[in-house]
């Protein structure tokens, strides 16, 4: 059973602006998959703002409990950007998940304080609208019942809350249900219950969704 059964992503690929002492501040916040796929939004964002300074990056990446973090100053001074922009990452709980934040710099020196809070305040901004949602853990269980009994059980564990992913027919029904690892035993009471006893699952196996 995993402690780990879900943790939240970006709803949508954002941007947000802000300007501090004539510096302009993009932040870019994205959903990926990997590491490859946040330093390819990293890549992309630094060839189509070619004129700005700075491209600075922070990154968590995979599910709890120990996701893949990485951070870059580009050219900041170290610790001003990176290392905070990944503090709001965390602070928000968010994985699969990449920020970028595009600085043009307006000829004033924020100084190291000034940085921080420019680069945090971005991504927040980024954040706040891509907004967020949650993925889950399912672990998938296969049920195989007749022809007969397929779409009384089917509506049964629907009516009761059950996640009926699949219906697979062929000589018999295959039922792929979707159950959170915490709630399999609860489920299998359901199943047992709905089935008068018949039907025994098969775990097939664990994935995201969402």
């Amino acid at each position: 059973m995993s402690d780990h059964a879900s943790y939240l992503v970006v709803a949508r690929d954002a941007e947000a602006e802000i300007e501090v002492k004539r510096s302009r501040f993009l932040a870019t916040a994205a959903r990926v998959a990997s590491e490859d796929e946040a330093r390819a939004v990293v890549e992309r964002l630094r060839k189509q703002h070619w004129d700005a300074r700075h491209h600075c990056s922070a990154m968590v990446v995979g599910p709890p409990p120990v996701p893949v973090q990485r951070s870059s100053d580009d050219g900041e001074p170290a610790g001003t950007a990176g290392a905070p922009m990944l503090e709001v990452l965390r602070g928000a709980g968010l994985s699969d998940t990449v920020v970028v934040v595009t600085r043009w710099f307006g000829g004033t020196l924020l100084g190291a304080g000034g940085l921080v809070r420019a680069y945090s305040d971005a991504v927040r901004a980024a954040l706040e609208v891509a907004g967020t949602r949650e993925r889950r853990l399912l672990r998938e269980l296969d049920l195989e019942v007749d022809h007969a009994e397929a779409g009384r059980v089917e509506g049964e564990l629907r009516a009761r809350g059950v996640d009926v992913l699949d219906a697979r027919w062929g000589a018999s029904v295959h039922l792929v249900l979707g159950v959170a690892p915490a709630d399999e035993e609860a489920t299998r009471a359901v199943l047992a219950e709905v089935t008068g006893g018949a039907g025994e699952p098969v775990v097939l196996g664990e994935r995201w969704i969402g």
